[in-house]
Formats: structure tokens, C-alpha cells, sequence
């Protein structure tokens, strides 16, 4: 019956079961969308280039509960790629979710900035969500035609792939903006497949780059003030203010829901 969900609504946001690969895992966001996962009893392949770091989210996953894989490497060429993919399916035999949380910025005026910075922006943005978007597609889409269709594949873009920036942020603000298509794109090349594509696109969530900006010394409180004027929430967001939006497109509740950047941004680019 169409209803049937009405029976139990929250089994629409339910990971359970699921095998989710986390890249970026020990990023702000990255290590946070792993743990949600993993504490929300999915299967949790996390990958990363810091060995220490990765094993130290891993076991902060499996004391949330859940079974944690390790890849040491970033999605950085076709073959770290699909490394990963072949390491989630050894250990957990498919993949049902994709989380590319991986990433840079580098900040600079255009008129200073090297060519090399802003390539290694796009690369790391743009070719490596790319990248990683085919090698996990690949598998999902192989899963389809085994009888076992779907998947949820979760990119990061940013509120700078919708708005500027005045202080040298045209590398970044150009690879969220093709994040964005990519997600567009791969909505709609997808979409029969029963693979939903979207990106969250967060605006300043509070991590070691942006501490600074939560502290109550004159530097902190004059940034923040003047960039909360924007923010209709009136204030910067919390990594937990991502884990609602992170179930939301990792579960059957975002079924008919693809190729969208969903902005957690507090109303920022509402306005």
C-alpha cells in the first residue's frame, strides 16, 4: 500500500544495514558524517591520507556501534578510487552510500593566486568527487542489474557555489559551482537507476579552520558579527546542524529527491 510508511514514519530515515563509504573521514565533516552513520548502525568504509587520524575516527565509529573499515588513501587518481569501492565490497559485499567529504581551499587574490593553487583546487573539489562519483556509481549500477537496485551518493558543495566571495575565493567558489553541476548532471544520468545525487552546501560550521571565528576575542566577535548580519539564524553552524541534512540524503526518505544542493546555511543564501 502507498500509505505503509504511515505505520512507521521515521523507518523512511533509517540507515540500518546500510554499507556507506565516508572519503575526507577525518575532516570536521567528514569524521562527522562517519560517525552519524555508524552510530545510526550502518557499515562505515572511511578513507582518508592520515593513517593515525583515520584509525582514530574508526574507533570512535565502533564504540557508536557500528563496523568500521579503514582505507588509508585519498580518492586522488581512478585507481585510490576504486581501491576504496573494492575495499567496502570485500568487507561489507556492496555499497549503498557515498559521502565525498574530501576537499581544499586555497585562499588568494586572483591577481597573486598560482595557477598550480587553483588547479589543485578544482582537483581536489571538483576531479576527485568526480572520480569517486563514477567508481561508487559503477558498483551501484552493477548492484542494479543483480536485482538489488539504488544507492544515495552525497557530494559537498558550499554556499560559494551559489554567492561570492571577496577575499580570494575564486578557486573555491568556482569548484562548488561545479560540484553543483556535477550533482545536477549525475541526477539526471542516474535518475532511472534508482541512484539518487546531491550535495549539502553548508555555510561556516565551527572546525579547527573556523574556530577562530567562534571565539569571543576582538578578532572573532568583529568576522563573526559582521558576517551573522547575512545569516537569518543569527548564528554560525555546529557540525550536529549537519546530521539531520546527512540522514536525510543517505536514507529511503530522499528517494524522490536528486540532483539538489541542500543549503544548511541557516537562511544565508536565502537572503
Amino acid at each position: 500500500m502507498p500509505d505503509e510508511f504511515l505505520k512507521d514514519p521515521l523507518s523512511l530515515f533509517s540507515v540500518k544495514g546500510k554499507t556507506a563509504i565516508v572519503t575526507g573521514a577525518t575532516g570536521a565533516f567528514g569524521a562527522m558524517a562517519a560517525k552519524v552513520l555508524a552510530g545510526a548502525g550502518a557499515n562505515v568504509v572511511i578513507a582518508a591520507g592520515g593513517a593515525d587520524e583515520l584509525d582514530k575516527v574508526a574507533s570512535e565509529c565502533a564504540k557508536l556501534g557500528g563496523k568500521v573499515e579503514t582505507v588509508p588513501t585519498r580518492p586522488s587518481s581512478e585507481a585510490n578510487c576504486e581501491r576504496i569501492v573494492d575495499a567496502a565490497v570485500k568487507a561489507f559485499g556492496r555499497v549503498d552510500i557515498l559521502v565525498v567529504a574530501s576537499g581544499i581551499n586555497k585562499v588568494s587574490k586572483i591577481v597573486e593566486q598560482k595557477a598550480e593553487d587553483f588547479l589543485d583546487v578544482m582537483d581536489a573539489n571538483v576531479t576527485q568527487s568526480w572520480l569517486m562519483a563514477r567508481a561508487t556509481g559503477r558498483q551501484m549500477l552493477k548492484q542494479g542489474k543483480e536485482g538489488a537496485p539504488g544507492g544515495k551518493v552525497i557530494l559537498m558543495s558550499s554556499a560559494r557555489g551559489l554567492l561570492g566571495h571577496p577575499a580570494g575565493y575564486t578557486a573555491y567558489c568556482a569548484s562548488k559551482s561545479a560540484v553543483d553541476g556535477i550533482t545536477k548532471a549525475l541526477g539526471c544520468e542516474w535518475g532511472a537507476s534508482g541512484i539518487t545525487v546531491n550535495a549539502l552546501g553548508p555555510t561556516v560550521f565551527r572546525s579547527p579552520l573556523t574556530e577562530w571565528m567562534f571565539a569571543d576575542d576582538e578578532r572573532g566577535k568583529t568576522v563573526r558579527a559582521g558576517f551573522l548580519t547575512r545569516v537569518p539564524k543569527g548564528r554560525l553552524g555546529e557540525p550536529s546542524d549537519l546530521a539531520g541534512p546527512l540522514l536525510f540524503l543517505a536514507s529511503k526518505a530522499s528517494d524522490f529527491y536528486t540532483g539538489h544542493t541542500l543549503y544548511a546555511d541557516g537562511g544565508y543564501t536565502a537572503g
